[in-house]
């Protein structure tokens, strides 16, 4: 479900960089996982290896999608599952509303996924009048503030501490006798257990959709997922087609890619594998189990030269490491997807005409490709979109212009240099004690920060001054 379409993605930027609490919020929570990431990767000498094995077990299973989703259909199958398609979001949440109501359900416990908000299913089973239960901690701050995810794995990282103990007093039955971290979530686990007794259906994403058993991970920190999964009597699986991977063995290796990068730790501390419904005997586990899987552009990707963002793994280190995304947060992509992969998926899924500007909000300075566990180009995947928006016009002709006369400057050294040196000269008069603050026609710039002073002379000019240095 997106919001693209509510404003301009200049004004919720504009209004993110005013926000001073959200910038508190993101830096707590970015910083940390960078650190423990960096760490995390320095302690596997193996790692650059694995992400080439990654990498490619992941193009080999976007090169044959097709024999794959043959496969873990038989197998699912074989277990006990019920496996549907859905070539759109639409038909994704009309699948899933109808096994709810064909089970007579009320109640449905979901844990975190992002294919689900992708596909607007939140939203879809509250239009249904089925009544929602987000189990997940950070969803649970979502749901109870009426938000928006902003981050794929904490999803209420906009959120400061003390924000989120004021909507628990505010909402829970019980709420904290302390608002330190562990009286909000013992708060927040005394709200959540009646939904996890309670619930006639549970909705799960899924990490992994194992090929050759049919079987499918999920990968949690909280533990919510398996009660969300165990304890109703139906699950209902939804996932990306592009989730499949061939083994178990394959699955392991993109695990240890997907924890480190997302969260910095060698495991999570739930990692589950779910291979149909109870069987006679087991103790546990729903009696019936539904895989949905959805395409929503996956193909179409495929098809406009795509694919490699079919590699993500969905672990958030893009838009940890991203400067854009850290002055900003998530919510002023306004698609589902924030950061740098959001900005390559939010055209596919909502329209390049709508979402231009995402692209054009890189620096491409290539520290996400950097970080990225699967090496997927996201730097070239958002110049692509650039040379589409200008080829099909979409940019507005005031800057076409621009860019003509930049090109025309370009195309003649001499005046180039001439325009440049031009150009910082005037600059340097608004700077005092070496920072500008106010600069004609560079609000966008200088709004909300302090412009460094150019220095006195341009680059080219100190590279050909070091280049005739003796010692050069």
């Amino acid at each position: 479900m997106s919001l693209v379409g509510a404003d301009t993605f200049k004004s919720r930027a504009a209004a993110a960089l005013a926000d001073a609490n959200l910038k508190l919020a993101i830096d707590r929570t970015t910083r940390t996982a960078r650190a423990k990431r960096e760490a995390a990767v320095a302690d596997w000498p193996g790692f650059s290896k694995a992400r080439d094995l990654g990498r490619r077990i992941k193009d080999h299973v976007i090169e044959n999608l097709d024999h794959y989703l043959v496969e873990f259909e038989r197998n699912a199958r074989a277990s006990g599952a019920s496996v549907h398609y859905a070539a759109s979001a639409g038909d994704a949440c009309e699948i899933v509303i109808r096994i709810c109501r064909e089970a007579g359900a009320q109640t449905i416990t979901r844990s975190k996924s992002m294919l689900g908000e992708e596909i607007g299913l939140p939203h879809a089973l509250d239009a249904a009048g089925l009544t929602r239960i987000e189990t997940d901690l950070a969803e649970h701050i979502v749901q109870l503030s009426n938000d928006r995810p902003s981050h794929i794995i904490w999803p209420a990282l906009h959120h400061t501490r003390e924000g989120i103990a004021a909507l628990f007093r505010e909402h829970h039955h019980t709420p904290q006798n302390s608002d330190d971290v562990a009286g909000m979530v013992a708060s927040a686990r005394r709200q959540l257990r009646g939904g996890f007794l309670g619930a006639d259906v549970g909705i799960s994403g899924a990490n992994f959709l194992i090929a050759d058993s049919g079987a499918i991970c999920t990968v949690t920190n909280e533990g919510n997922a398996e009660l969300t999964t165990t304890i109703p009597r139906v699950h209902i699986v939804t996932a990306g087609i592009e989730k499949l991977v061939p083994s178990l063995t394959h699955a392991f290796i993109l695990l240890r890619l997907l924890v480190r990068s997302a969260t910095g730790a060698d495991i999570t501390q739930y990692t589950t594998f779910h291979c149909g419904p109870k069987r006679a005997g087991d103790r546990d586990g729903p009696e019936a189990f539904h895989i949905v899987l959805v395409d929503n552009g996956r193909t179409r990707m495929l098809a406009e030269g795509l694919g490699e963002m079919l590699r993500c793994l969905r672990c958030g280190a893009c838009m940890n490491h991203c400067v854009v995304y850290n002055e900003i947060g998530g919510h002023a992509y306004g698609g589902v997807y924030p950061g740098p992969m959001g900005a390559v998926l939010t055209p596919v899924l909502d329209g390049l005409e709508k979402s231009r500007d995402l692209a054009h909000a890189c620096t491409l300075n290539g520290r996400c490709q950097e970080v990225c566990p699967v090496d997927i180009p996201l730097p070239a995947m958002l110049r692509g979109w650039r040379d589409k928006s200008w080829a099909q016009g979409l940019e507005p002709n005031t800057q076409r212009g621009l860019i003509g006369l930049w090109a025309f400057a370009a195309a003649r050294p001499g005046l180039y240099r001439f325009g440049t040196r031009l150009a910082m000269g005037a600059v340097r008069l608004f700077a005092k004690d070496g920072w500008i603050d106010k600069l004609p026609l560079a609000g966008g710039w200088t709004r909300h920060r302090d412009f460094p002073k150019p220095a006195a002379r341009t680059f080219f000019e100190q590279y050909q001054t070091q280049k005739r240095r003796p010692d050069a």
